[in-house]
């Protein structure tokens, strides 16, 4: 299984581009915090992740200013043949109140 639901603020946004088919495709970095228990303890977690929509998709998350608060969910992949860089493919975006 492939799956990643995460709930994460958006830290930076691509200008939305295309592909030479004319997919519209956006790029951000999304910065999630929490607190996780791991072995029985509390610890503090945060990370900075590459996300990408593709389609539809692709212009709500254009649309996302930094700072906004979002819970998503997609699945992770390697930026490309050359880079296993993992980039999340979202699938669903949800903009969660406060924005």
């Amino acid at each position: 299984m492939n799956e990643l639901r995460l709930d994460a603020r958006v830290a930076e946004v691509l200008p939305l581009r295309r592909t030479p088919a004319g997919v519209p495709i956006a790029s951000c970095v999304l910065a999630h915090e929490s607190k996780q228990v791991e072995a029985g303890l509390t610890r503090d977690v945060s990370v900075e992740l590459q996300a990408v929509a593709v389609g539809e998709l692709a212009g709500v998350l254009a649309a996302a200013l930094p700072g906004a608060v979002l819970r998503v969910s997609g699945f992770v992949a390697a930026r490309s043949l050359r880079s296993r860089s993992p980039v999340v493919h979202l699938n669903t975006i949800e903009f969660l109140e406060g924005n």
